[in-house]
């Protein structure tokens, strides 16, 4: 994948630094794989997952003993103990200690359930970022496309104007029309160039809107290869949204809800915990007198180096906090049954979401049916109105309202599929299958 994303970049590259080529023609595949590699949203995302793993491998280390060293020197003043004196010149202690939770109420397994949901969470989250990135690039090639179908079709509304009226222009001349039929003609030529002006300047924006999403330069010449014609009736649609992340995530947090309510009671049970360490002091000296045998003062030096174990087992009760531990967890279980509540309301908005873009892929194919129909009988009602026309049985009215009735049918049908191709797009989301 990397690989492909490599290559893309550098075709892509090479294209914009040609002069003999300055186009760079896409599909939709192509601007699906560089929107997903420059999308900082992802990317974020996929930081999210990262930081979520290195959480859970933490909370699992929780279960295991934790081991520290501990190093101490000191240096003070001597200490006069009457007789003696104790000499604190570079004593130092060194240590290992062991530490084992045995107990504590269920927080660290409740811990790390939470951090495997978190984890869980944050690649459901990822998904979803992936899937929004998707729709939007699909949103903006497939609006490119039929602006760019709009402008195509006006241009040719354009030339069949041009076409009427040296037609028209060479019946005033031979004095078989009047000259308000050529100045009507003229007139609809300038709402054609009207109309082709608004569309160029859409086609700008959704231009610039699809460099932005596919990471190019907003001045680079981006055209679609696809064509919105390729319509294919819809075929297994179902309402499951099992699939969806939203759901997914609500069902996380119904669950790390849960797993809050055992770490609050945790809080109210006791903790044991068990230590174990070795600890080895040195450098210690003692210096003074003592009286022998004889009764005669006679100097001492003992030096101090030794180690030594220990083990220890600590068990911490609360026993009084005025309430609050409790209160906590009447809280936590609040906020589950809210958790809980939000499940089954999103869950209802999700699937009446789903039954609605089911219905919009079907209606939106039978659109698409009819707009070809519309087309197929604009084309026959223009051709048979045009013979018509030339054969002075027909008024010029008429002609050009059944070349307006093309041009509305045409538009119709590029609409209609990319609305179909939108829809298309939005049901595997609303679905998870995106």
């Amino acid at each position: 994948m990397k690989k492909r994303i490599y290559t893309l970049w550098i075709a892509l590259l090479a294209v914009a630094g040609a002069a003999a080529q300055p186009a760079v023609v896409l599909t939709r595949e192509e601007c699906r794989t560089l929107a997903l590699a420059c999308s900082e949203q992802l990317r974020q995302r996929q930081n999210g997952l990262t930081a979520a793993t290195l959480d859970r491998k933490t909370a699992q280390a929780q279960y295991l003993p934790q081991v520290d060293g501990s190093f101490t020197l000191i240096y003070s003043d001597d200490i006069d103990m009457g007789t003696s004196t104790l000499l604190m010149r570079g004593v130092y202690d060194a240590g290992l200690t062991l530490q084992q939770p045995v107990f504590a109420g269920g927080r660290i397994v409740a811990a790390g359930r939470l951090a495997r949901i978190g984890e869980r969470t944050a690649g459901e989250q990822l998904r979803q970022t992936r899937m929004q990135v998707l729709a939007d690039v699909d949103n903006a090639y497939f609006t490119l496309l039929a602006v760019r179908e709009k402008v195509k079709m006006l241009e040719a509304y354009r030339r069949q104007m041009d076409e009427l009226y040296r037609s028209v222009e060479n019946h005033v001349q031979a004095e078989m029309a009047i000259r308000n039929e050529l100045l009507r003609v003229e007139a609809k030529r300038t709402e054609i160039d009207y109309q082709l002006q608004k569309a160029r300047n859409g086609e700008h924006l959704c231009r610039m809107s699809l460099c932005q999403l596919v990471g190019l330069e907003l001045t680079a010449d981006v055209r679609t290869a696809d064509s919105v014609l390729a319509v294919a009736p819809p075929e297994g649609l179902d309402e499951n949204i099992d699939a969806r992340p939203e759901l997914r995530l609500l069902h996380h947090q119904l669950e790390a809800r849960r797993q809050q309510v055992r770490m609050e009671r945790a809080a109210c049970l006791p903790t044991v915990g068990l230590g174990l360490g070795y600890s080895y002091m040195g450098h210690l000296v003692f210096e003074g007198t003592a009286t022998g045998a004889d009764g005669a003062q006679v100097p001492f030096k003992q030096t101090y180096d030794e180690g030594y174990k220990y083990a220890m087992l600590s068990v911490n009760v609360p026993l009084f906090h005025w309430g609050s531990n409790w209160r906590k967890v009447k809280k936590a279980r609040l906020e589950l049954e809210n958790a809980r509540l939000d499940l089954q309301r999103n869950t209802r908005l999700m699937t009446i979401e789903a039954r609605q873009a089911v219905q919009n892929l079907t209606d939106g194919y039978r659109m698409v049916h009819t707009a070809v129909q519309g087309r197929e009988q604009a084309d026959e009602n223009l051709r048979v109105m045009r013979q018509q026309y030339d054969n002075g049985m027909a008024v010029l009215t008429d002609l050009l309202d059944a070349q307006a009735q093309w041009q509305q049918a045409r538009s119709n049908l590029i609409e209609a599929q990319t609305q179909y191709k939108l829809y298309e797009t939005e049901y595997l989301r609303v679905t998870g299958r995106l």
